[in-house]
């Protein structure tokens, strides 16, 4: 009995461990990377054509592994300020549950891991890119961006919209104009994306003396900057069907979605409640999910649609 009870103890010691490593992957921000690879991989090829099982496995894993990689030495460098602010107080490096030594050397395995993986599995030119999306982010956003300028999250933005690029360059071996265009979309999302969450959580970023745009500039200034990167959005989400790149159930979807993020930066901008400012940020994720998936669907559809 006492074996048992034993054996039982280390197996949750170690679910808790697994689960707090987890933790420091993002998952649900490398699930969003990932996707947003994926489809570029997709569209690299023709309609009539499918993704080779080699490239769509070792690629997106290459890449989800860096992402994750990334995301930890976010974690590392970050763990002070996310010990004083209540939506990040209880990730793993603040909680105690793992030292960082720990978590610096974890980091390093999965991007070794995802360099190995991408460079003898997938190509040279992908690792490559990957490797320049992880610094931008991990080191160069993380470390230096973010705690320099209120631009913070339009400069380093370009590290977060490469995956599609990535995804592309990993079935094709080439930087494709059209890649260019997926990567335009995720760039110009991210400022309103982001604000949204900096307008709601902008008293702590203010207590870690990060200077967000609100911090910095207000949130009525902050409000009309989201109001004016979703119309460069809406704008900017029609280029892949004036590209000749995808069809009209794209284009309609598009405008739709596009128009249901105004409607919320509208109400934003108004300043109705506090709430908005979440409820933009949470349609903001739906948003780049269903986009995506617009223009995987219509890139198989009959072009006629």
């Amino acid at each position: 009995m006492r074996t048992d009870a034993v054996q039982e103890g280390a197996g949750v010691q170690m679910k808790d461990i697994i689960q707090s490593y987890l933790g420091l992957c993002k998952l649900k921000v490398v699930a969003l990377i990932v996707f947003t690879a994926m489809v570029g991989m997709f569209l690299a090829t023709s309609p009539a054509g499918m993704v080779p099982w080699d490239v769509l496995l070792f690629g997106n894993l290459g890449i989800g592994l860096a992402a994750a990689s990334a995301a930890a030495i976010n974690h590392v460098l970050d763990a002070r300020e996310d010990a004083k602010m209540v939506r990040t107080r209880n990730r793993p490096l603040p909680q105690g549950e793992i030292n960082e030594r720990n978590a610096l050397v974890f980091a390093g395995v999965l991007g070794l891991v995802a360099m190995v993986i991408l460079v003898y599995l997938v190509n040279v030119r992908t690792a490559l890119l990957t490797v320049f999306s992880l610094v931008g982010y991990a080191v160069i956003y993380t470390l230096y961006l973010k705690r320099a300028t209120p631009q913070n999250i339009v400069i380093g933005g370009a590290a977060g919209a490469a995956p599609p690029i990535l995804g592309w360059t990993a079935l094709t071996d080439s930087i494709d104009p059209h890649s260019l265009l997926l990567f335009l979309i995720v760039f110009v999302w991210t400022p309103p994306h982001f604000w949204a969450l900096a307008i709601y959580r902008r008293e702590e970023y203010a207590k870690v003396d990060i200077p967000m745009l609100p911090v910095t500039h207000g949130v009525p200034f902050t409000r009309l900057q989201i109001l004016l990167y979703t119309i460069l959005l809406l704008v900017v989400s029609v280029l892949p069907f004036v590209m000749h790149m995808s069809g009209l159930l794209y284009l309609a979807a598009a405008l739709v979605l596009g128009g249901g993020f105004l409607y919320y930066a509208i109400r934003l901008m108004k300043g109705e409640n506090e709430q908005i400012a979440m409820q933009t940020f949470g349609y903001s994720i739906w948003y780049l999910m269903a986009l995506f998936t617009f223009l995987l669907v219509d890139h198989y559809l009959p072009r006629f649609l």
